[in-house]
């Protein structure tokens, strides 16, 4: 029996999800993400590297940014984060400091992932903060997308 939260770990998947299908659309490495705070979906965003020739502009970090914005508060104490991929160590810093209280990823990255699968900084008590993780929700939908985008980057190149 699946518990309640899982299902909504799901529907907000779905809707990270949804950011990942965009930033595929626009030729970018699809990884989405979702804030959520109280119930509701306080920001979105998605992968933008390419087009803005920004280093930073992945996913959570402009996720973070808007909701930092729309809370009007650096602190986003009692959110969630949502995302397709595990964070790296940048975004995994970045929630960590913004005080999100739980990070929730679909896809592990077993060569940059920081939320345990590289490193573990989220759950580094040597940090003034920490911050619960919850991997492989909807983990298979969250690859298959990420698959996709590089078979056919792969097959461009040949």
């Amino acid at each position: 029996m699946k518990n309640s939260n899982f299902n909504t770990d799901e529907y907000y998947m779905k809707q990270a999800l949804r950011q990942a299908e965009k930033a595929y659309e626009a030729d970018e490495v699809p990884v989405g993400a979702v804030i959520v705070l109280d119930g509701k979906i306080i920001a979105r965003g998605r992968n933008k590297r390419n087009k803005s020739k920004d280093a930073t502009e992945h996913a959570e970090m402009i996720a973070i940014k808007k909701a930092c914005k729309t809370v009007g508060d650096w602190r986003l104490n009692g959110a969630t984060l949502y995302v397709t991929l595990e964070p790296c160590a940048m975004c995994a810093g970045a929630a960590v400091n913004a005080r999100i209280n739980k990070i929730v990823f679909g896809a592990s990255d077993k060569n940059a992932g920081c939320c345990g699968s590289v490193l573990n900084i989220p759950k580094d008590f040597r940090l003034n903060h920490t911050t619960d993780c919850v991997g492989g929700v909807m983990e298979n939908e969250c690859a298959e997308i990420l698959k996709k985008y590089f078979k056919s980057k792969r097959k461009s190149l040949s």
